[in-house]
């Protein structure tokens, strides 16, 4: 695994916990929820400038997106 991988996994692992924490969710759910509308997509294929964002503006990046793609859980925070 490459170290740019590993970073990614890193990542993606405190982003799935920070929105699991958010909206009052199991991890694992969080993770189900992220992957059926759209939000791991969303963290891979914006990496470069999320990473760089706080986690409470990925997090709120990541409902929006998951909204849009027919998520039911949406709140402004």
């Amino acid at each position: 695994m490459s170290e740019l991988e590993k970073n990614m996994t890193d990542y993606f692992v405190i982003c799935v916990r920070e929105f699991a924490k958010r909206h009052n969710m199991a991890t694992k759910d969080a993770m189900l929820y992220l992957d059926e509308y759209g939000g791991l997509d969303f963290l891979e294929e914006f990496y470069d400038v999320q990473h760089t964002l706080s986690f409470d503006d990925t997090v709120d990046s990541l409902t929006i997106i998951c909204h849009k793609n027919g998520g039911a859980l949406y709140s402004y925070q």
